[in-house]
Formats: C-alpha cells, sequence, structure tokens
C-alpha cells in the first residue's frame, strides 16, 4: 500500500510564489478578499454541510466557559461568521456592549473601544479577521447580537495584555504566516486560565487518508475553482493542509508556547479536530 508521507512541519503558512511571512500574509489575504462573495457556498457544498456540524460541536465542549457572562470570547479568523454564531448560541443573553448597537459596522485596529467592555454584561465575543471582504459578509449575520466585529491581523491583535478568556479559531489559524509568534499572541491576550480552541483540519492516515488526499489534492480544487472562479484558493487549500503540523507536531508548539494540558480531540476519523490548552 502506498504510504502518506508526513512532511516536516513549517514554521507558517506559505503560498506558492511566497517566500517571507509578509508576503504569505498579504497573498492570502487578497485570495480571501477574492473568494469572499462565494466562501460559504463553497465550503457548505464541498464538506457536503460537515462543517456546520463541526462548528456546533465545538461550541458545545466550550459551553462551560461560555454561560460565564463576563468571560471575554474572541473567534480567531473568523471569516464570514459562522463558528462566531454557533458560540453565541450559547451565550447569555443581554443588551449588545457595542456603544453603536448590535450589528454595527466592523471596528479597525485602531478603534478605542477594541478591548474594553462597557458595564453592560454578558461581553461581547469579538469576531476578528483581516479580510475586509470577508468581515464585511459576517456583520449582517451579526445584526441584533451581542457580537463586535473587528478588523485586525491575528499576529497583532489590538487587545491588552491578559484581557480575554476564551480564543477560537475555525478553519483560520493554518493561514498563519507564523504559527508560533499566532501561539504566542494569543497567550499574550489571554487571562491567567484562559483558554485556546483551535479547529482545523488533518491529513488522516490509512485506507481513509488515502481516499481523503484524491478527493482533496484532485476533485476539491477542480470543483472549488467552478464555485470560486479563482484558481489559487481551492489549490492552496490541500496544500496549506498538508504543511500545516500535524496533531503531535502541534501540540508540542502549543506546549513550547507556555501553555499547559494540550490535547487534539479528532472529528469525523480524523479529518479534522480541535486543539485545546489553556494558559497557566
Amino acid at each position: 500500500m502506498t504510504q502518506l508521507t508526513v512532511p516536516t512541519p513549517t514554521p507558517g503558512a506559505r503560498p506558492a510564489g511566497t517566500s517571507s511571512p509578509d508576503e504569505a500574509a498579504e497573498n492570502i489575504q487578497q485570495m480571501f478578499d477574492t473568494i469572499a462573495p462565494t466562501y460559504d457556498r463553497a465550503n457548505h457544498l464541498l464538506s457536503a454541510g460537515i462543517d456546520r456540524l463541526w462548528w456546533n460541536r465545538t461550541a458545545r465542549t466550550l459551553r462551560p466557559i461560555l454561560a460565564r457572562p463576563e468571560a471575554v470570547v474572541l473567534d480567531l479568523c473568523c471569516g464570514t461568521g459562522d463558528m462566531t454564531l454557533a458560540l453565541d448560541k450559547h451565550r447569555p443573553q443581554s443588551i449588545s456592549t457595542n456603544p453603536d448597537g448590535p450589528g454595527a459596522p466592523s471596528m479597525t485596529a485602531s478603534s478605542p473601544w477594541v478591548g474594553h467592555k462597557t458595564s453592560a454584561i454578558p461581553a461581547a465575543i469579538l469576531a476578528v479577521d483581516f479580510s475586509h471582504n470577508m468581515l464585511s459578509l459576517a456583520i449582517p449575520k451579526f445584526a441584533g447580537r451581542n457580537i463586535v466585529a473587528v478588523e485586525a491581523d491575528a499576529l497583532h491583535l489590538p487587545l491588552g495584555d491578559a484581557s480575554v478568556d476564551l480564543v477560537t479559531s475555525a478553519f483560520g489559524f493554518r493561514n498563519l504566516a507564523s504559527y508560533s509568534e499566532g501561539l504566542a499572541e494569543l497567550y499574550r491576550i489571554l487571562r491567567p486560565a484562559g483558554e485556546i480552541a483551535i479547529l482545523d483540519f488533518n491529513q488522516p492516515t490509512g485506507l481513509l487518508g488515502l481516499a481523503y488526499s484524491l478527493y482533496f489534492r484532485h476533485i476539491l480544487p477542480r470543483l472549488g475553482r467552478l464555485i470560486s472562479r479563482d484558481p489559487r484558493a481551492y489549490t492552496y487549500l490541500p496544500e496549506s493542509v498538508a504543511r500545516f503540523p500535524r496533531p503531535s507536531q502541534m501540540i508540542e508548539l502549543i506546549a513550547a508556547a507556555g501553555f499547559t494540558s494540550p490535547s487534539w480531540t479528532p472529528y469525523t476519523f480524523g479529518v479534522a479536530g480541535l486543539y485545546r490548552a489553556t494558559k497557566p
């Protein structure tokens, strides 16, 4: 049987044609801005709707934190906001802490309000992404909900030290130009006992891995191009998963960043999985 090779983990995402973290970040930002209009439709079709199951399962896992009214929750690389909405289902309901009201336009990295709670509780969920076009599609979904959209770089978050209780990221952490810097930034903004919950793809092994690789490398890119009309995006997707650290390697990176009790829970036979860890 042909064996899948496990590549040496890379320091961060590197789309084809890029050679530095800055080039990679700019390329990825432009790519997501381009595919934003078809992003939701493509994801739901290409995953046969399983992506919704993964978001909801992750949110249910995090209910003990989400149920705390005072907990500050940040959904990193939120994209068009579906993971954020899954989290919001488990938040206590109250008036929005956004001074401009629920569903107000996104806050930029320079906004003086970002990272500061008002006296109203529960605290708003902060939905962060660096793609303006993706966030523009998320904002209408947030209307009437206690969610604040923040346009910012995941490696340079406009938040104070020890200001957040939970950071989630669904299928976005893999796109960071530096995984170690990303983890360091999450460590910085988390309060002691704060948690990270990173949901992302994995490449399973064995016969399932071979079938998965066939679909992911050959069928998915063709379907993705038909839907998004962008040849880069769905070629980049399988390449980014192949380059992303395997669970054991990712757990080592998380531990090296200072987090304790790092773990990985496989979803759907290991096609995806949830990394969790705590800041001591």
